[in-house]
């Protein structure tokens, strides 16, 4: 009966949250002179097969950069430089496989490999500065976005070929294109086929996190370092290595809309979402099937929110406040639940104690 007392509170605490986002939507949506019944009218409304398949494909990649930042969360790492993890891992990436130095199937490693290791070494200069300066993770990896937004853009404007009025990498060979495949009409477009190394990567994180050696000693020196170095771990040596991983993780990103749709690194890259992921790996606890869930709804309010403007006069951004106050709603519930958990063990020794005692004084012989 524990376990589902357990499971019971982990699925009241998001539905809380969502319903408090609701309110909460529903009254910024009111004091802007909406009607706050079309604005959820049209946000629950059935999706169009487009817009399914958009919802996946941009899941995918929320999904992975989620699991970039729980990586460090669940060290106690503030991983706040996914954002420039990515966009420089994935011009990198655009520049080799737009070369073209190796065929088709192999292009396509080489480029995924490519954005692995300069998202990894890009998280890893902020690991080396915490653990051979003192340096916070949070300040170094928020300069390393600017720094990161810096490069590309004058690597971009200097080397990039022209399009129109803005710059671009070479456009992929057609041999390394990444296949998708259609669950609808072909004229609403293909899943691409990088959706599934997301998953794969889920799958992954969870058997190092929960079944290794090396997934025990990222979570006991996140809960206590004092308790993790007693037992043997070296935390500078984890630091780094949770920040590389992240980093990788974090690499991977847009490389399913770069195969599968994008093609070059331009105005086609999509900015934004190494910071719509630590929002989601909050709400996902930093478990994978939470994770899961969290992009499959920032996704699913993201593409919905697109048919506002076109038919209603209410701004997109409102789905931003619903976004932030669900993640702001779960973080004070489970905190709420926390608490009270610990005071009701706390309770629950104490009358222990007091019951082994009154136990003891009945058995002294007067």
């Amino acid at each position: 009966m524990t376990w589902i007392k357990r499971a019971g509170v982990a699925l009241v605490a998001p539905l809380v949250a969502v319903l408090a986002a609701m309110i909460i939507t529903s009254v910024v949506v009111a004091m802007s002179g909406s009607s706050p019944l079309e604005f959820w009218e049209i946000i629950f409304s059935r999706p169009a097969d487009r817009v399914w398949v958009n919802i996946v494909n941009q899941a995918s990649m929320i999904f992975l950069s989620a699991l970039a930042a729980a990586v460090g969360f669940r060290m106690n790492l503030f991983n706040i430089g996914v954002e420039g993890q990515y966009q420089i891992a994935s011009y990198a990436a655009a520049v080799v496989v737009g070369a073209a130095f190796f065929p088709g199937p192999l292009n396509i490693i080489v480029g995924l490999l490519v954005a692995i290791v300069v998202g990894a070494l890009w998280a890893g200069i902020a690991g080396l500065l915490k653990v051979t300066r003192g340096v916070s993770e949070v300040i170094s990896t928020i300069m390393l976005n600017a720094i990161a937004g810096t490069l590309v853009g004058y690597f971009l404007s200097r080397y990039g070929q022209r399009a129109g009025n803005s710059r671009q990498t070479a456009n992929i060979p057609d041999s390394s294109h990444v296949p998708g495949w259609f669950p609808f009409a072909e004229r609403d477009g293909a899943i691409w086929g990088l959706v599934l190394m997301a998953l794969l990567a889920g799958i992954i994180f969870s058997f190092v996190l929960n079944r290794t050696r090396f997934g025990f000693d990222l979570r006991a020196t996140g809960m206590s370092e004092t308790a993790a170095v007693a037992s043997g771990v070296k935390v500078n040596r984890m630091i780094v290595i949770a920040m590389l991983i992240s980093g990788g993780i974090a690499g991977l990103i847009w490389m399913p809309a770069f195969f599968g749709a994008a093609y070059n690194y331009g105005t086609t890259f999509q900015a934004g979402l190494g910071f719509t992921g630590i929002a989601v790996a909050l709400l996902g606890r930093n478990q994978p099937l939470g994770i899961m869930f969290g992009a499959l709804l920032f996704a699913f309010l993201n593409e919905q929110s697109n048919r506002l403007t076109l038919q209603t006069d209410i701004s997109q951004n409102v789905v931003q406040i619903t976004q932030g106050v669900i993640v702001l709603a779960v973080v004070v519930a489970y905190e709420v639940v926390r608490r009270r958990r610990a005071a009701a063990e706390q309770r629950a020794v104490t009358q222990r104690l007091q019951a082994e005692k009154a136990h003891a004084e009945k058995e002294v012989p007067a």
